[in-house]
């Protein structure tokens, strides 16, 4: 199982293509955040770095899809999923070789954002940033980035296609992410339908933890989605 996440690690920075994915995620995020005028945090007049975990999901969606559409497409149309199969690993060891090798880079991809949180703590004159909330929001875009992961390995399991597993991949995540809530906002879903109907999707428990307090409801609620979505990879392998 480890042998295939680190293949899988190192597999991504052998192509340029995942050096683009990353640059252009923190190249976006550092120029939304410090450039543009519109969302530049130097312009506000207090330490915040609310504008990024805003943003950031946003390019999680598209960035972490990049990472795991080859995951197994590639291994489907170069005919090396049925060596894979050859080797003594279950179905099992070898979707969580996959899903570790692929989160291994996400968070690779989100440690150079830590620069955001100390430049801003540097240069605020007085009180700095919020602290917890701002560790509170690390540890949600980590539980979003490990959905994303497993929902992108997820749709990559049933397309040869890298190019469809990519688009598929974003589609789940986006509705995975603020569908319940746009669902929830009908005005017939009212008198307290909607509170439940938000309540499943990421957003509304990502920006529970983003406010500094980490609830068990929420780690529940997450590691949940990742288990159903590991889970119906793995019964895809095994359909194949």
């Amino acid at each position: 199982m480890w042998s295939i996440a680190k293949k899988e690690f190192s597999q991504f920075f052998s192509s340029l293509t995942g050096i683009i994915a990353i640059t252009a995620f923190l190249l976006l995020n550092g120029l939304m955040l410090f450039v543009f005028p519109d969302s530049n945090i130097l312009d506000f007049g207090y330490g915040t770095l609310d504008q990024f975990f805003e943003l950031a999901p946003w390019l999680l969606l598209l960035v972490i899809p990049a990472i795991t559409m080859r995951s197994f497409s590639e291994e489907f149309s170069g005919g090396t999923f049925e060596l894979l199969k050859t080797r003594p690993l279950t179905h099992q060891q070898i979707v969580l070789g996959k899903y570790l090798g692929c989160f291994a880079v996400v968070v690779i991809a989100l440690l150079p954002t830590v620069v955001y949180a100390i430049s801003v703590q540097s240069l605020s004159a007085i009180g700095g940033i919020d602290r917890g909330a701002t560790a509170g929001s690390y540890v949600g875009l980590l539980f979003l980035g490990a959905v994303f992961t497993a929902v992108g390995l997820w749709c990559s399991s049933f397309t040869y296609n890298a190019v469809i597993a990519f688009i598929v991949s974003a589609f789940a995540c986006f509705i995975i992410y603020s569908g319940f809530n746009a669902i929830s906002r009908i005005p017939a879903l009212g008198a307290g339908a909607d509170y439940y109907i938000e309540m499943l999707g990421i957003d509304f428990h990502y920006r529970s933890i983003s406010r500094g307090v980490i609830d068990s409801r929420d780690l529940v609620y997450f590691l949940s989605i990742i288990s159903i979505f590991l889970f119906f990879t793995n019964r895809q392998l095994i359909r194949r």
